[in-house]
């Protein structure tokens, strides 16, 4: 059954990469020259409804209804100074008590202070960008932006987890866009009663040829390790790290590109009104491909029952009218894996009990359609359905959302540049 899975969803893996997903909650963190000596108040705002339908022995189901607002003054003294203030919440439909840290994966680690109402959060950012490179301090670019692929990182993450907070190294060259991060989760002062922990990130995606061509190359290579503990730490939990790695190639066919002569964007995310109405005048925007090999390891501790393991991974993708696509994967990890910030499909170890099992298969069907009002305003829907074969034993569950993205921006104060 599991190879007839297989060959079934190869089969039909003329699908790929969504978009919905860069469209609603990925930033670009170019500097715009226009706006230099403007002092700006930008509203972000996601509104969302999510369900998972899940009946796994891996993990559980559950709904997320909810919005996501961050106010915020920016200020951009110098064409490569840019500055933020504000505030981030969340706010769960029906919630009035939220805990005061992040809400993946800390469980064992996290603080017994609460939060009335709305989980809300300061929201401070510096950046600075030095030709080819971009540093960031305070709220990093984190989330969506790290472009991460999809047995690593979750896209239900961009809803639920805190700001990432720490520093982030930004380098576009012609052939080359990386993003190197560290987010620190957990602060500890002396004789607390949590761990410390900190994420180290890094993506580093070789660009054989520009982004724009007609048919683009590149090959990713990711690393990510969480560590808890440190110097100062009073629980009996000992030191623990963990960490994926990936490293695979991709290609993608833009359809409607004539030309690898133009210049590339630094975050290209979201494009103007003249490149979508031009796109939306054919059916087919494009047709891309990845594949992957995956290793998990566990240097210290024992958060994980074994030291670690590997996976592959391979999918296909479409985009119709610049707005629908659909994708298509399957991944095998025929051995311990465990993805840090992945779906739990994508992972040997039951969140339920703890149990580990030994190989798993987990084939996925994906479709989003996006639809653009203008800049910074865009609705989305998505549906997405997981065959799961875990422990010889085989599951289908599915889950679906509806999502609006609202970002006016509002100029207070134009002075001299």
């Amino acid at each position: 059954m599991r190879n007839v899975l297989t060959a079934i969803f190869l089969a039909i893996s003329v699908f790929a990469k969504g978009q919905m997903w860069d469209r609603l909650a990925r930033t670009d963190y170019s500097i715009d020259d226009g706006r230099v000596g403007t002092l700006e108040l930008e509203i972000d705002n996601l509104d969302f409804f999510r369900d998972n339908e899940y009946n796994s022995s891996v993990t559980d189901g559950y709904t997320l209804p909810g919005i996501l607002l961050t106010p915020k003054l920016v200020y951009t003294p110098h064409r490569q100074i840019q500055l933020e203030l504000g505030a981030h919440a969340l706010i769960f439909n029906g919630a009035n008590k939220y805990p005061c840290y992040a809400y993946h994966d800390i469980g064992t680690w996290k603080g017994n202070q609460y939060q009335s109402g709305t989980h809300l959060l300061p929201w401070l950012r510096a950046k600075a960008r030095l030709r080819h490179l971009t540093v960031v301090l305070g709220d990093i670019y984190g989330g969506q932006n790290h472009g991460f692929i999809t047995p690593l990182f979750n896209t239900e993450t961009n809803l639920s987890q805190d700001p990432e907070m720490g520093f982030q190294l930004l380098w576009d060259r012609k052939h080359l866009h990386s993003d190197t991060w560290l987010n620190w989760q957990s602060y500890i002062f002396n004789l607390d009663t949590h761990q410390e922990a900190f994420t180290v990130g890094s993506n580093w995606d070789v660009l054989v040829n520009e982004p724009s061509s007609r048919l683009h190359w590149s090959i990713p290579v990711q690393l990510v390790i969480q560590h808890r503990g440190g110097e100062q730490d009073v629980t009996n939990m000992g030191v623990q790290t963990i960490s994926n790695v990936a490293i695979g190639g991709a290609f993608r066919w833009n359809a409607n590109r004539r030309t690898s002569k133009r210049k590339m964007e630094l975050a290209p995310a979201i494009p103007s009104e003249e490149e979508e109405e031009k796109v939306n005048k054919r059916a087919l925007t494009h047709i891309g491909a990845e594949a992957h090999f995956l290793y998990s390891y566990q240097q210290s501790g024992s958060l994980w029952p074994f030291n670690g393991g590997m996976a592959l991974h391979a999918a296909a993708d479409v985009s119709l009218f610049n707005a629908l696509s659909f994708k298509a994967g399957v991944f095998h990890a025929p051995d311990n894996f465990v993805s840090l910030y992945g779906n739990h499909f994508f992972s040997t170890l039951s969140t339920i009990d703890g149990s580990p099992h030994p190989c798993t298969t987990t084939g996925y069907l994906r479709a989003d359609y996006t639809y653009m009002f203008l800049d910074g305003y865009a609705i989305g829907a998505e549906a997405e359905l997981h065959q799961h074969r875990i422990g010889g034993k085989g599951e289908t569950n599915f889950s679906f959302g509806i999502y609006f993205r609202l970002s006016p921006r509002f100029t207070l104060w134009r002075g001299k540049r």
